[in-house]
């Protein structure tokens, strides 16, 4: 069984930062892609940042780029997501996800991830 956890969330005003981190247990967590998704009320969940195996290879949604960073430690089991310039339009909850084994074809699709976490809330208001 394969745990993830969130942890980083808050509140912050326009413009600030704020790093998200997601530890994993439980199986061998340098042979998954790992990604991170919100959801905010009411809405799907959108992919936002996506990061391989090895964290040679990342990706991200149109609406993050230049503002989000995803990085991952394997040697500590965990992945980051740092965001700058956050806009209220970032509010939601984000959640990360692995994958059960290696690379999948499109790490934006959220059915393709065999893992998730409980998730952490962001609130970006004045």
């Amino acid at each position: 069984q394969v745990q993830l956890v969130e942890s980083g969330g808050g509140a912050v005003q326009p413009g600030g930062s704020l790093r998200l981190s997601c530890a994993a247990s439980g199986r061998t967590f340098s042979s998954s892609t790992m990604g991170w998704f919100r959801q905010g009320p009411g809405k799907e969940r959108r992919f936002v940042a996506s990061i391989s195996a090895t964290g040679t290879s990342t990706r991200y949604a149109d609406f993050v780029k230049g503002r989000f960073t995803i990085s991952r430690d394997n040697a500590k089991n965990t992945m980051y997501l740092r965001m700058n310039s956050l806009k209220p339009e970032d509010t939601a909850v984000y959640l990360c996800a692995a994958t059960r084994a290696g690379s999948i074809v499109d790490p934006s699709r959220p059915d393709l991830y065999g893992y998730w976490g409980q998730g952490t809330q962001i609130s970006v208001s004045t």
